[in-house]
């Protein structure tokens, strides 16, 4: 995998970028939330809602458990972000 842009300590150690198992938001599928776009932690796969949408569970998650690497779980988006370091990467 090449990475295109600006890397991070976070962003170098990833090696294959895990994708969403399913398109829909782990946690907002338990309280009855929408969401506008999808994301997924590369540190434990779990896929949650980005920053646009209501609950915003996948900055709360990184937030909460230091996991510090996001990849896009749109179709056709090959980005990664680090929001350690507020660094995007496109693979």
């Amino acid at each position: 995998m090449e990475l295109r842009g600006k890397t991070c300590e976070h962003l170098k150690t990833i090696s294959e970028v895990k994708k969403a198992r399913a398109y829909e938001c782990e946690e907002c599928i338990e309280t009855g939330g929408t969401w506008v776009h999808l994301r997924t932690c590369q540190d434990c796969g779990i896929t949650l809602c980005c920053d646009s949408s209501p609950n915003k569970h996948a900055s709360k998650h990184a937030g909460s458990h230091g996991h510090a690497v996001i990849s896009s779980a749109e179709p056709n988006e090959n980005w990664m972000w680090c929001y350690t370091h507020k660094t995007i990467v496109k693979y």
